[in-house]
């Protein structure tokens, strides 16, 4: 039981770190375009934009997967039975 609850707090956590480098990367994109030496950094923000949206995706999957298995969502959230019509 503790060794599940460990490894869904790393599917947590680590996640939510990546996510936290993508936010850096996205304000050091917006910090750097002011300065008159360096022009718009556009790689470095769509890094950023991918490193912050794809765990936060991951992470609201995992929460809606987990919160479906406990029938704890609202029923339009709910994955519908397929219809046996064989």
């Amino acid at each position: 039981m503790i060794v599940q609850k460990v490894i869904a707090l790393l599917i947590m956590v680590i996640p939510a770190a990546i996510a936290m480098y993508g936010i850096k990367l996205i304000r050091d994109a917006f910090f750097y375009s002011v300065s008159s030496e360096v022009g718009f950094l556009w790689g470095k923000l769509m890094m950023g934009v991918l490193c912050f949206a794809i765990p936060v995706l991951f992470i609201a999957g995992f929460i809606l997967h987990h919160e479906r298995k406990k029938n704890r969502v609202q029923p339009r959230f709910m994955v519908p039975e397929p219809d046996e019509d064989e």
